[in-house]
């Protein structure tokens, strides 16, 4: 998911340094003529995605940073004492124009950029790092919060308003509030340069992704692939002027590849150029991301921390780095003899196979799946025929229908920013309109890879009382229609849509007074346990029942179909857990480096998460060059959040299993104790309110069939 801070909302795709320069206007009454100084005329005051031109985003932004720097002042000179509906819901409702630029902007470079967004950034960003810092380093302004602060316990304020202003003086703290003022001057220069840093390494990811191509001439090299996955790769090689099969670094591409190819030299061919991403040349990542590991340890040094982890962490559930290390290695003891055993597996049907040699990584998702069937006859090609895109919409709005009493209206006449993506209209049980909600599902050449879940409005109650409904965004890469086949999806990618449909719920509901606080506003390693939560459903008889379907015959998807799927539902769960803890120790190593770093990127990489390792690693590859979860997506020292808020969802979900699965009473209290209350009580406190008691891992290992 892509989230923003309130004061300066950061890019999760990164920019390269252009010379473009762009016409600027700065005067007030030519940003009337802009867009974004508009009333939106559009359903629901969207986004006029059809009316914003490139031009318009500098000055707009330069212009709003202006008004928003007259509303800090107007705080900073109010002749009556500091209260919190003058000081702290002030601060809170400022900044509404950058908000909407920015909201368009950072979103649609990670959507649907270009090389002119992206010099726009570049120009940008540098701009709304020292805004914010102008903002936190305000001493004048601090001194009013920190004036609130100090009375909090005598004003009687309800729960979220006690969060409200625990967050903002929190938030001056840690951003350098209280340091000298030579300090905050670095402070300054840090935070910029970790900005363009982050942008930097994200943005050498996409291009390097976007460059590789495999082109294969020769049909029979392709013996395994199914005749639907050389159909796309045929038109894709179309597209781009080849003739032959194309293949490249995009997940509907990439997964199906190592999976099916059967000549092991075109596997290891696209596994090398896949993990060796912004390794080598003009897109490498390996300064980069000794700069930037640096540069976070400098920052976190100046705010008294002796490692970024520790000053990351105390804004998180888990509060320290060995309450992470303590859940790593809970799950690394309990799931290595499982993943050991499950590789041996895997070799053994690799050797029944022919194979004489011990398998690699580019090795592994092929004769996987050959376990796979052989164990329960199930595979994708199996299953994709009863997962069709359309069909699956229907299966997903549906689910929302049963648990949460929401419906979807497609609406077109509310503008979208590309062709393929297709708005609707969401109302609550009574039919009350609740937010608007965007669907992006294939990959191109301007979208990063991945899937998440975004904002382009924020719910909260405004000034005048009204209840400002969320504009939320849910973006995929899933495998694109063909001229003779629908969009069929893989069980993967349907339990991917889940996933970031599970986020979007929990924007869309929300229900709180600061939009600060609202939707998926949440600690980092609490915001996956509503996504993490929906993605159980998918193993659901009764829930595939009701849209799971032959997308040619209409035939519903079988019950033995169903049941293998369920039976499958650990398979390699080892490997897998395995796979997503040395992510998680590689993050934290990076992160509790207590002195500069001057080493080997390589050899850093390779001592940090060999204990969670199961199978050889590759010379020359790097996960690290590539990790834009931690290096550019606002995860850093926060991976293992993953998988803290698995155990929270295999905990909460117990709940439902025992009441049942569409138990209105339970999604209820779900709905109302934890996706409509944001971030405006700690995570804990609501998970207890609707757990009745603290998350154990026990519900996980016994989903999992490593505990009976």
């Amino acid at each position: 998911m892509n989230k923003f801070n309130k004061f300066c909302k950061k890019a999760i795709n990164g920019v390269i340094l252009s010379s473009i320069m762009l016409a600027c206007t700065d005067t007030k009454q030519e940003m009337e003529e802009t867009i974004f100084f508009k009333e939106y005329q559009t359903p629901h005051k969207t986004i006029p995605f059809d009316k914003i031109r490139l031009e318009d985003y500098l000055p707009s932004v330069k212009e709003a940073i202006k008004r928003h720097d007259a509303e800090i002042e107007a705080i900073i000179n109010n002749p009556n004492p500091a209260n919190f509906e003058n000081t702290i819901v002030a601060l809170e409702r400022s900044g509404k124009y950058l908000s909407r630029v920015q909201y368009a902007f950072y979103n649609l470079l990670s959507a649907e950029t270009s090389a002119e967004m992206d010099s726009i950034a570049n120009e940008i960003s540098p701009l709304e790092t020292e805004h914010s810092n102008n903002i936190t380093l305000n001493e004048n302004l601090f001194k009013r919060i920190a004036e609130v602060y100090a009375q909090k316990d005598s004003l009687n304020l309800t729960n979220e308003q006690r969060q409200l202003l625990q967050k903002q003086y929190d938030m001056f703290v840690n951003n350098g509030a209280n340091l000298s003022a030579e300090n905050k001057e670095i402070y300054r220069e840090l935070c910029k340069k970790i900005s363009l840093l982050e942008l930097q390494f994200a943005q050498n990811v996409l291009n390097a992704t976007n460059q590789y191509k495999l082109v294969v001439s020769e049909e029979s090299r392709l013996d395994g692939l199914p005749q639907t996955l050389k159909d796309v790769a045929a038109e894709k090689a179309k597209a781009k002027g080849e003739s032959g099969w194309l293949f490249d670094l995009t997940y509907p591409s990439y997964v199906p590849f190592m999976k099916y190819i059967k000549d092991r030299d075109l596997r290891k061919e696209l596994y090398m150029a896949y993990n060796t991403k912004a390794v080598n040349g003009e897109l490498d990542n390996k300064p980069v991301i000794k700069e930037l590991v640096n540069t976070r340890l400098t920052l976190a040094n100046l705010l008294g921390h002796k490692e970024y982890a520790s000053y990351v962490l105390s804004r998180r559930m888990a509060e320290d780095k060995e309450h992470v290390y303590d859940l790593l290695d809970k799950l690394l003891n309990a799931y290595k003899n499982c993943a050991t055993n499950e590789v041996l597996e895997v070799q053994k049907i690799a050797n029944s196979q022919g194979a004489n040699f011990d398998i690699m990584p580019w090795d592994w998702s092929f004769y996987a799946d050959k376990l796979k069937d052989a164990k329960y006859g199930i595979n994708d090609e199996l299953l994709k025929p009863y997962f069709e895109l359309e069909n699956v919409k229907k299966g997903v709005f549906g689910l929302a229908t049963k648990l949460y009493g929401l419906s979807f209206k497609k609406n077109e006449s509310i503008p979208v920013y590309h062709p393929e993506v297709e708005a609707y209209e969401v109302f609550d049980s009574t039919g009350k309109y609740t937010a608007v909600l965007y669907t992006d599902f294939h990959p191109r050449e301007g979208k990063r890879g991945g899937a998440w879940m975004t904002e382009y409005q924020g719910q909260c109650i405004n000034e005048d009382g009204e209840n400002v409904r969320p504009h939320v965004s849910i973006v995929m890469n899933f495998t694109r229609p063909t001229d003779s086949l629908p969009s069929l999806l893989t069980f993967d990618e349907f339990t991917t849509f889940l996933h970031e449909f599970g986020h979007s719920i929990h924007g869309m509901v929300s229900q709180t007074n600061y939009e600060s606080l609202s939707g998926t506003n949440v600690y980092r390693d609490f915001v996956e346990l509503p996504s993490q939560l929906l993605e159980n459903w998918a193993y659901e008889k009764e829930f595939l029942d009701g849209f799971a379907v032959h997308y040619q015959t209409g035939e519903p998807i079988p019950a033995e179909l169903i049941e293998k799927i369920k039976a499958s539902a650990n398979f390699n769960t080892g490997y897998s857990t395995l796979r997503q803890l040395s992510f998680g120790y590689l993050d934290m190593a990076w992160h509790t480096l207590t002195e500069p770093f001057e080493g080997d990127v390589f050899e850093f990489e390779q001592s940090a998460w060999k204990k969670a390792l199961i199978l050889p690693s590759v010379e020359g590859t790097s996960m690290s060059c590539q990790f834009n979860h931690i290096f550019s997506g606002g995860y850093s020292a926060g991976y293992y959040s993953y998988k803290w808020a698995e155990v929270l969802d295999a905990d909460a979900f117990s709940v439902f299993q025992k009441n049942g699965i569409f138990d209105n009473e339970t999604a209820s209290r779900f709905k109302t104790e934890i996706l409509e209350k944001g971030g405006s009580e700690h995570p804990m406190i609501l998970y207890k309110r609707f757990r009745g008691n603290e998350p154990s891992i026990d519900a996980l290992l016994r989903r999992n069939g490593i505990m009976k």
